[in-house]
């Protein structure tokens, strides 16, 4: 009897135990290498949620007033992905290690992420900060999201460049759609200096919930064409509006629950396809509508049994990858699930592959 007793006491501190989020940051010193000097750096810490209830973020705090930082003020659910936003003002001179203290409800210790660099007049180092080069131009990344968007709302991303010319470089984006806009700062961009091109998202003019991709390209010349050597992909989520649901529908309302929110594949060197199956539950007391399931590359593709589930129902969602298309796209590897869960009505499944 004593023996069945220890052990029923120890299974029960074990749940609670267990029943709690975890904050697991991507890393936790990012190294900037060159920074301009009196060019405000925006450096963005990922973090996961690896626990299995909502992560809550009570505070951000930076260690110099040099810095402004934001992070999600809603909670993050269990095995969602989060970010900690850092604007670094780089208004001195030389090197710097700075730190941000982070406080969650995970733990009562604070994690702090830090980041160092070099604060110079001029960059020489711009393979790693601008590792997309088109010749006379080189520039941050091919592919910019505006994530949780809803109806109403004007977002904008930046897309940082370095004019690679001994003369002034006027950027330009070509083939804009009607629900972006694009703002070049400065409109000539000094050689050797670098400049912002603004993105700004009219969520009015979106064509669908959930994802929306296209494609812009950069113009490096005049009367230069679009090809994929200066193509950015440009994807927007647009989530359902919940904010005229009453408490009583809220509290009869439908809740979507994942067995997994990752899948890692591994290495499929000599495979031509691999598939994994998640199972899906409505958790709450209404049918569960999935509005879209969506991917943001073509080597990932998804098919869902049901597209509506009763109350206490289950389903299957097959997840595959096809490796031959890997190195052909930009999109990220994950499945995108808009639902009519008002609690989340976004959920993400996050794909690794060893490439």
């Amino acid at each position: 009897m004593r023996f069945i007793y220890i052990t029923l006491l120890c299974l029960i501190s074990g749940g609670s135990v267990y029943a709690q989020p975890r904050f697991v940051p991507d890393v936790e010193i990012k190294k900037l290498g060159e920074v301009e000097f009196q060019q405000p750096k925006r450096v963005v810490f990922g973090f996961v949620n690896k626990g299995n209830q909502p992560l809550r973020i009570s505070s951000a705090k930076a260690s110099c007033g040099c810095m402004e930082v934001t992070f999600p003020e809603e909670p993050v659910p269990a095995g969602e992905k989060g970010e900690i936003t850092v604007v670094y003002d780089a208004g001195t001179l030389g090197t710097f290690y700075k730190e941000v203290e982070v406080v969650t409800d995970a733990s009562e210790t604070p994690v702090y992420l830090g980041m160092q660099g070099t604060v110079v007049v001029e960059i020489t180092e711009l393979d790693e900060e601008y590792p997309i080069d088109l010749g006379n131009v080189q520039i941050q990344t091919n592919y910019l999201e505006f994530d949780d968007v809803h109806k109403g709302e004007h977002p904008s991303v930046e897309l940082s460049l370095i004019n690679k010319e001994h003369t002034a470089f006027r950027p330009e984006l070509m083939h804009l759609p009607a629900y972006l806009s694009a703002q070049y700062i400065p409109e000539n961009v000094p050689a050797g200096k670098k400049g912002i091109v603004r993105l700004t998202l009219d969520s009015d003019k979106l064509l669908q919930m959930g994802l929306n991709k296209t494609s812009v390209y950069f113009s490096r010349y005049m009367g230069d064409k679009i090809s994929e050597d200066n193509e950015i992909q440009v994807s927007a989520i647009l989530l359902p509006d919940f904010s005229k649901m009453t408490a009583e529908e809220r509290e009869n309302a439908p809740s979507l629950s994942l067995a997994e929110s990752s899948i890692d594949f591994g290495s499929l060197a000599g495979k031509s396809k691999a598939s994994h199956a998640i199972v899906v539950n409505n958790r709450g007391k209404s049918n569960l509508l999935f509005e879209q399931v969506q991917v943001f590359n073509k080597a990932v593709s998804v098919s869902l049994g049901n597209r509506v589930l009763k109350p206490g129902a289950s389903t299957k969602l097959k997840i595959s990858v096809t490796p031959k298309y890997l190195k052909r796209e930009k999109g990220q590897l994950r499945v995108l699930l808009i639902t009519n869960d008002p609690k989340q009505p976004k959920s993400v499944i996050n794909i690794d592959v060893k490439q």
